[in-house]
């Protein structure tokens, strides 16, 4: 892990997009957050699991949507891109995002610009997007789930989390650090990194 955190600060400075693969549990928001503390970046750390929401929230909810895009929008919503201006948009489970949205993604990456849902007017927007898989993504794309484009402007750097039992020298370190602290310190400190 000390290697994988020095790579995480060789490539935290970069303005191009990283695409993080590991299973489940492995560590990849943590490695997200790690790029998004050490990037220099003063805007928000902003992560979202991309199959936690239907897809016609996901999208007002990464994108925002204008007054009375639809029923129940009674006020405009900026959006997690705009949220995230300035900072870093975490989109754990990428491959979870439908293709629709995958398009609009991938316009958003080549013109830097978002559109909210029921509105015309494009904004500018500055934020550094880190994806993360935990599966091959390569694979959904073979496998027709998962935009070729989107794949290739996604994975211009790569990082691979290992899972624990591919790295059993670093179990004393979590036993003995992570795990035997006291719970709200270990808390607090988890959301001072995500906020930071």
């Amino acid at each position: 892990m000390r290697e994988l955190d020095a790579l995480l600060r060789r490539i935290a400075t970069s303005r191009t997009t990283v695409l993080i693969e590991g299973k489940s549990g492995a560590g990849k928001e943590i490695a997200a957050a790690s790029l998004h503390r050490h990037s220099g970046r003063q805007g928000h750390y902003v992560a979202i699991n991309c199959g936690s929401l239907a897809a016609e929230l996901l999208d007002s909810e990464l994108f925002g949507h204008a007054r009375g895009a639809f029923t129940g929008a009674t006020q405009e919503h900026a959006g997690l891109f705009l949220h995230a201006d300035g900072g870093t948009l975490f989109l754990d489970e990428i491959g979870e995002l439908p293709l629709f949205l995958q398009a609009k993604l991938l316009r958003v990456l080549e013109t830097l610009r978002i559109r909210r849902v029921g509105a015309n007017d494009e904004i500018a927007v500055d934020v550094h997007v880190i994806a993360a898989i935990n599966r091959q993504l390569a694979d959904e794309v073979a496998h027709g789930r998962f935009r070729a484009d989107l794949f290739h402007r996604l994975n211009v750097l790569s990082v691979r989390v290992p899972p624990l039992r591919e790295r059993p020298e670093d179990i004393p370190a979590l036993a003995n650090g992570h795990f035997t602290q006291d719970p709200g310190a270990a808390f607090a400190r988890a959301r001072s990194h995500a906020h930071a």
